[in-house]
């Protein structure tokens, strides 16, 4: 019972995940460095109804810090900067390969974990659904530009942070889920401080208050917080199962955005994507 709350707790998260990239994209004309600075600094917030305004609930260890730092801070600086260099619809998808980083490197990182054939089967299919909607977009093959070479590079650095973030954080026990808020306050002050010595000063209009409140109370706060302790409660690597779903939704809701219709190859991603998914929540060690 405790492991499908966990299930739920990550399908939760997976729902405000999907809404990142069509925010992100939206908000665009922000620098990267401010857009994950003030995001974060409303996702540490969140953490006010688990830590309080008591000044000891918030201490977390350096090499704890460090973990979140990497985790929080590398994982969406790598995503924003990727969303303005490659197509964002394919950038976004590459980026989304985490819950594959997950599977394939559960037994690597948590010791206790055992590999099951099925995990394998569920993680080929997700894989092979994310790369049918990334070719699809035709940006993979048909763009040489360097500059969406990076994006893409960046993209895949980004699903690699968040990957190993996320299973070295089940090792870390001692991690509340209060400790997040702490992770994102600090990364939001470092991103912040880098922004004001490498990008330009920028008035921010109401609506992009608005969307920036929306990023750090979702997917940029909230998520954080049920995705932690749906690793606590759950199996890491159906926890990264079911993230596949993640893809699927927000290319959904960038080819909403961008008033684009959904094709047969994206349609074929998506039956495989939900497949791999649910495969992998009923194998049981």
């Amino acid at each position: 019972m405790r492991s499908n709350a966990g299930l739920w707790l990550a399908a939760a998260a997976v729902a405000l995940w999907a809404i990142l990239a069509p925010l992100g994209v939206a908000l665009q004309h922000v620098p990267p460095l401010l857009l994950t600075g003030l995001s974060l600094l409303v996702g540490g917030l969140v953490a006010l109804p688990f830590n309080g305004l008591h000044v000891s609930a918030w201490r977390v260890s350096w090499r704890s810090l460090a973990l979140g730092v990497y985790g929080l801070f590398g994982f969406h600086f790598l995503l924003f900067m990727s969303l303005r260099l490659a197509p964002p619809v394919a950038a976004n998808l590459v980026n989304y390969l985490w819950p594959l980083g997950i599977v394939v490197m559960a037994p690597l990182f948590l010791p206790s974990v055992k590999w099951r054939w099925l995990y394998a089967l569920a993680a080929v299919l997700g894989f092979g659904g994310a790369g049918i909607a990334i070719l699809s977009n035709g940006s993979v093959t048909n763009t040489h530009h360097p500059q969406a070479l990076v994006g893409y590079a960046l993209a895949l650095g980004s699903a690699w942070i968040w990957s190993s973030y996320s299973l070295l954080s089940k090792r870390a026990t001692h991690l509340k889920p209060g400790a997040i808020g702490s992770f994102c306050l600090v990364s939001g002050a470092l991103s912040l401080c880098a922004h004001s010595v490498l990008e330009p000063t920028t008035v921010l209009a109401a609506q992009d208050l608005f969307l920036i409140g929306l990023l750090g109370l979702g997917p940029l706060g909230g998520a954080f917080y049920l995705w932690h302790i749906a690793l606590r409660s759950a199996d890491a690597r159906q926890v990264g199962l079911l993230a596949f779903a993640t893809p699927l939704l927000s290319t959904i809701l960038l080819l909403l955005q961008n008033n684009q219709a959904m094709q047969l190859p994206i349609a074929v991603a998506t039956v495989l994507i939900i497949s791999g998914a649910w495969i992998g929540t009923r194998v049981t060690d």
